[in-house]
């Protein structure tokens, strides 16, 4: 036929430029994976510095100012501190399923400190009595308080934490609760007892009696009787 042109030898044959474009772009492709995965393994070994890291994370702290909200007037001796430790063993299990399958244990370390203080706002109109000669004093005072526990977030930490399977698949896809807040309520909270319980506020009591027995005493008075009254 006249309109025909093609060859009939080469309809088998594949175009040599195309094969070859083919082959040079799985080569680079290659190539590309392969410089990736030598840079990631070099950074996992640390043998890259992360200025010449390709891949290196890099942290932008966008924060805004800080706001001033409120100024309030301070009327309390700050009159001791307790430090306190507590190991927080919680453990969380379903009724009829094993801790394997359903189930967490998480050991957990607080560190905090609550301040004990007296409250000279709550002094009332004769509180403080002196002689007509300026020599003798009679304070009475309220009993120390505790602040609320102060947890130190820096020096708290889950110690070891054993989770079920659930439990792990829950925190791979993120529906898991985060129960750091609870752990840090309950550490507080057990600090909170404990400092309670113990002697700071007798010892933020005696400091109180002998910081203002010296105060008055330097003040000029010769016999000064500091007392502590009220609801402990």
């Amino acid at each position: 036929m006249t309109g025909q042109t093609d060859d009939p030898g080469r309809a088998g044959q594949s175009d040599p430029t195309r094969a070859g474009r083919g082959r040079g772009l799985r080569t680079a492709l290659l190539l590309a994976v392969t410089v990736v995965a030598i840079v990631l393994a070099a950074q996992v070994m640390h043998l890259i510095p992360n200025s010449l890291n390709p891949f290196a994370e890099k942290t932008k702290d966008r924060s805004g100012p800080v706001l001033l909200q409120s100024i309030r007037d301070l009327s309390r001796y700050e009159a001791a501190s307790g430090n306190f430790q507590v190991i927080v063993d919680l453990e969380k299990d379903a009724t009829f399923l094993p801790r394997a399958i359903r189930g967490q244990r998480t050991l957990f370390i607080g560190n905090g400190s609550v301040d004990a203080y007296v409250d000279f706002a709550k002094l009332g109109s004769g509180a403080v009595t002196v002689n007509k000669d300026r020599t003798v004093a009679t304070v009475t005072l309220p009993h120390a308080q505790l602040e609320p526990t102060n947890l130190n977030s820096s020096r708290s930490y889950v110690y070891a934490s054993q989770r079920g399977l659930t439990n792990r698949i829950g925190d791979f896809f993120g529906s898991a609760p985060n129960n750091q807040q609870q752990l840090n309520v309950l550490a507080a909270q057990k600090i909170q007892t404990a400092a309670t319980e113990s002697g700071l506020r007798d010892r933020a009591d005696q400091n109180t009696k002998l910081m203002v027995g010296n105060l008055l005493k330097a003040l000029g008075f010769k016999t000064v009787t500091v007392t502590i009254t009220g609801e402990q």
